[in-house]
């Protein structure tokens, strides 16, 4: 099977008037479709910068991108971003939030409007369509945000730490939410977060950055032998101790 993602020996500088800063380094990798990659490391690693060039908010300075085996450009896919905050807006209803993608692309039709329907009765939130975000729990908020981006179905999902505002217990909470959707929807996702636990729990496969300039120190293939693995029982799993060791380990010696 041919990957979805594929990134080639990419480089990022920032430019300013104190001149140029390496923020990657000779970052290569690939995601297979259906997957769910967690990118970790320290902070100012260029983690957040590496979504911003996968989605394109960022031209590389050095190597090549590609969706379906095409230049980033070129290709026609799809990708949705979640933000750390939900970004809903106040003055609109959670229905009009949800859609608003849909409205900017000028996508909001018949069959849009039955998809979005359908994820918000799915996601409990169905009975809250006519309310205002600030009627809603941190947790539907983010579910609310999500559904938002998963209506413009798309083919790669990018997580900017999108649980990082919430307190601990909700952020558990979330977490499970997040990763249940994702994965019934079987969406291709890259996570950001700076929870090792998090990443652990969620992903597939953890991707180590080192320090500025980030680069791969480690890629970490994640299998828990359990059947409707959550990432609630993930953290429960005997293995979860060992991979949270390796990446600790990892991330210590290259910190």
């Amino acid at each position: 099977m041919n990957p979805l993602l594929t990134l080639s020996h990419i480089s990022y500088s920032y430019h300013d008037v104190n001149g140029e800063t390496l923020a990657l380094s000779d970052i290569s990798f690939s995601l297979e479709e259906g997957s769910f990659l967690a990118i970790v490391g320290p902070s100012g690693c260029g983690k957040s910068t590496l979504l911003s060039l996968i989605c394109g908010l960022l031209e590389p300075s050095e190597g090549i991108i590609t969706l379906h085996e095409q230049p980033l450009k070129e290709a026609k896919a799809n990708i949705g971003y979640m933000l750390q905050k939900d970004h809903l807006f106040e003055w609109r209803t959670v229905y009009s939030n949800v859609t608003l993608g849909l409205e900017i692309q000028h996508r909001l039709d018949e069959n849009s409007r039955r998809n979005v329907d359908a994820m918000l009765e799915t996601y409990g939130l169905s009975a809250f369509r006519d309310s205002r975000p600030s009627q809603l729990s941190g947790g539907m908020r983010q579910r609310a945000a999500l559904i938002r981006t998963l209506a413009l179905e798309p083919d790669l999902l990018l997580l900017d730490e999108p649980f990082s505002a919430l307190d601990y217990q909700t952020r558990l909470s979330v977490c499970d939410d997040i990763a249940g959707i994702i994965k019934r929807e079987q969406k291709t996702a890259i996570l950001v977060t700076h929870d090792l636990s998090e990443a652990i729990s969620i992903a597939d496969e953890v991707l180590v950055l080192s320090r500025r300039p980030g680069r791969v120190c480690r890629q970490v293939p994640i299998h828990f032998d359990m059947e409707d693995r959550t990432p609630l029982r993930a953290r429960n799993a005997p293995e979860f101790k060992d991979y949270f060791n390796i990446i600790w380990k990892e991330l210590n010696t290259n910190a």
